[in-house]
């Protein structure tokens, strides 16, 4: 008996080690911290074992603290990108107010009191601000896809008003160049879908505008088909884009897609462009739940098609183009008197908060031309304290459009302690900054509503009404 307590022992002893080191590797899998140690008291295969799992402890917290150190690194890059692109936004939205805006009340004076040559001159102003903030625009757009930040809404809209819309923007460009753009329908095509408009549109824009870009005689033709049943078994809307330009090679064909590549220098030289637009264009059909397939011969032309899920089809009519082609027209007329009663500021009381003496006087000029009273305030701490004396004497003004970025206070805080003193008036932001996360930004501080620079003037006109009582409404 007294040989095998003392065995017993003995094994205890021995076994002690396996034990310590199997409730330590027991509290490593539970806890996932690598920066325990086992105490190594021994020399013996035991002792071996326990510093080969205290190296593999400390090499795996090695690796754990690498890993963190580059994920802060690529995180803290990302944020320096955003904030970067957020800036560059601003320093170009800016100005870019000023020019277009500008640009468009000269063109909009009476045209026989000009000469050619100025009317010319100020339509290449704003051709080329427009193409400067495409650019910006396309540059913004990628980094929202790649930081997986890009949203996509699906509503209910028409397809043939899209193709509508599309073609009446694009056929001026086509008939600048002299060629032709046709619009064919194979079979029906559902009077609605699901889909994002804005975004769908935003592709064929892109898909038409090269078309037209790279082809030099002859036309362009729009294809647009219903395919009920995709490879996952889903209805499907494609848009076929057809030209007769330059064409491609395979090889070309291969890289198209890259972000800021063309088919060649060359072709940047003669005819422009970031080479973001396909990219762009693909990464949106496939958040759209289709893609952008390319065929394309040197010399003869290429075939673009962009594939979209429609959504389900259950109940939708499917309309033929000879029916959609009478709805088009019965369009028309709502169209011209849309425009003829655009919404009109009279009466408006306006507070504008904006620093830059130009945007500040363009935007003043356009509020007060459709018939509002504006006051100006040039900082945020002044934009606060004249909307603050106005709630107090009880002659709220009717909308303040509040510049974001701001000296003194910047627009944000203005707003947040307009909020949290009980003022009530609508609020519209008015930021250079373009990206998703500024807008909720905006909305989070207190405004109700955010508008980007340039200014849109129709888009901004109809949201200062949408905020207003209805009595106050007019139209012109």
């Amino acid at each position: 008996v007294t040989c095998l307590s003392t065995g017993l022992s003995s094994l205890k002893r021995r076994l002690k080690p396996i034990w310590v080191l199997n409730d330590v590797m027991r509290l490593v899998r539970t806890s996932g911290k690598y920066d325990v140690r086992v105490p190594i008291d021994r020399y013996d295969e035991i002792g071996q074992l326990t510093e080969t799992f205290n190296a593999m402890a400390h090499q795996i917290t090695d690796h754990i603290r690498d890993l963190e150190e580059a994920r802060s690194t690529a995180e803290e890059a990302t944020k320096t990108k955003s904030e970067f692109l957020a800036n560059m936004s601003h320093e170009i939205r800016t100005p870019m107010t000023a020019i277009l805006g500008y640009a468009d009340i000269l063109r909009e004076e009476d045209l026989n009191s000009r000469s050619t040559e100025s009317a010319n001159a100020i339509q290449t102003i704003r051709r080329n601000g427009e193409h400067l903030l495409g650019i910006i625009n396309d540059i913004l757009d990628i980094s929202k896809i790649e930081a997986g930040k890009m949203t996509i809404e699906r509503i209910e809209c028409s397809p043939h008003q899209i193709l509508a819309d599309i073609t009446s923007l694009m056929g001026v460009r086509a008939q600048n160049k002299g060629l032709t753009l046709n619009v064919e329908y194979v079979g029906p095509i559902p009077r609605s879908i699901q889909t994002d408009p804005t975004r769908l549109k935003q592709i064929l824009v892109n898909l038409l505008g090269n078309a037209i870009k790279f082809t030099e005689t002859g036309g362009i033709r729009v294809i647009a088909r219903c395919n009920h049943l995709d490879s996952d078994g889903n209805p499907s809307l494609s848009f076929e884009v057809l030209d007769t330009g330059i064409g491609m090679t395979q090889e070309q064909v291969d890289q198209i897609f890259q972000p800021f590549t063309q088919a060649d220098t060359s072709t940047t030289r003669e005819f422009g462009g970031t080479g973001l637009g396909l990219t762009i264009s693909q990464r949106l059909a496939e958040l759209l739940g289709g893609n952008i397939t390319i065929q394309s011969t040197p010399g003869e032309g290429s075939s673009f098609v962009v594939a979209v899920s429609t959504g389900p089809l259950n109940g939708v009519e499917l309309v033929e183009r000879s029916t959609e082609s009478r709805l088009d027209e019965t369009n028309q007329p709502a169209g011209a008197t849309q425009k003829k009663n655009s919404p009109s500021l009279r009466g408006f009381r306006i507070l504008l908060a904006e620093d830059g003496p130009d945007n500040q006087k363009l935007i003043s000029y356009v509020l007060r031309k459709a018939g509002a009273t504006v006051e100006v305030a040039v900082n945020g701490l002044m934009a606060y304290e004249k909307a603050n004396d106005a709630a107090k004497s009880g002659d709220l003004f009717d909308v303040i459009l509040m510049d974001m970025q701001m000296p003194e206070m910047d627009g944000y805080t203005a707003t947040r302690k307009l909020r949290n003193e009980g003022y009530r008036g609508p609020i519209i932001a008015l930021t250079a900054h373009a990206m998703s996360e500024d807008r909720k930004k905006c909305l989070d501080a207190g405004c109700d509503e955010y508008a980007t620079k340039p200014i849109n003037k129709g888009k901004l006109f109809k949201t200062i009404c949408s905020l207003v009582p209805h009595d106050l409404t007019r139209t012109i």
